[in-house]
């Protein structure tokens, strides 16, 4: 991006946490951080040499854009405070299920930038293989927010509100609810003396298998072989271990059935 942007952050959770320190590294300046804790917004603005608040009304007037990172149930109630501030700011939120209208009537210049990706305060993030999904009301700042995020990752994508909800949607299937699948098996192996670490290689392999097959084509097991014996054993041992289980194991094993490719 040629010309550098003063930035305030609205923010210091998960997203707000990689994303400011990556805008920072890419040359942009991070004027102000705001949080409704003020020792979250410290250390957020300690890590990006930006200047502290959690204070709406001291907000910085001038910055080129505020980039809004908080809870979806938050971000409503935030809006009106934060477009008073400047008027002729860009105004744009990183929440996937959130349309671009909720800044309508309130500013004038407004956008989405979404950063699809899980974000833990625990783990880095390599921005470069995140993929960005963009969205303003005027040409002019789509076209900014578009160099924005390829600042950032050369993964970036233009979208309308409606397709981000059911990105977002995709996403939970894809990494949510497949991550507490993970915790799942964690806990039966745990509890006969088995270790999580086993199933690594084979979350790794079914991963990489994907890049290269469509998951339906990717499909293993014994649902997808219609191994009515084996899934009837499982579905015992789960009555007797878990019985909380045993309908996600068989709407699940039934759902791939209906999946499968026709031979």
């Amino acid at each position: 991006m040629n010309t550098p942007l003063n930035i305030v952050m609205i923010g210091a959770g998960r997203v707000a946490t990689h994303l400011a320190p990556a805008l920072s590294a890419c040359g942009h300046r991070i004027q102000q951080v705001y949080s409704r804790t003020w020792e979250s917004a410290r250390i957020l603005a300690e890590k990006t040499g930006s200047m502290a608040t959690n204070r709406l009304e001291e907000l910085a007037t001038d910055a080129d854009l505020y980039l809004v990172s908080v809870s979806d149930s938050a971000l409503t109630s935030l809006l009106p405070a934060i477009t008073a501030v400047n008027p002729k700011g860009l105004f744009v939120h990183t929440a996937g299920s959130v349309p671009m209208a909720v800044w309508e009537g309130l500013a004038t210049r407004y956008g989405v930038l979404y950063p699809m990706q899980t974000f833990s305060k625990e783990r880095d993030v390599d921005f470069h293989q995140v993929s960005f999904f963009i969205e303003a009301g005027r040409p002019e700042d789509a076209h900014l927010l578009r160099e924005l995020a390829s600042s950032l990752s050369p993964n970036v994508y233009e979208t309308t509100s409606e397709q981000r909800r059911y990105l977002h949607i995709g996403a939970v299937f894809a990494c949510n609810f497949t991550n507490h699948l993970y915790a799942v098996c964690e806990e039966l192996l745990q509890r006969h003396g088995l270790p999580f670490s086993a199933m690594l290689p084979l979350i790794d392999e079914t991963t990489r298998k994907i890049h290269e097959l469509s998951p339906r084509t990717a499909q293993t097991g014994p649902a997808s072989r219609r191994d009515g014996n084996i899934l009837e054993s499982h579905l015992q041992l789960l009555q007797a271990e878990a019985p909380d289980l045993t309908d996600i194991y068989r709407l699940l094993s039934e759902h791939i059935q209906t999946y499968l490719p026709e031979k």
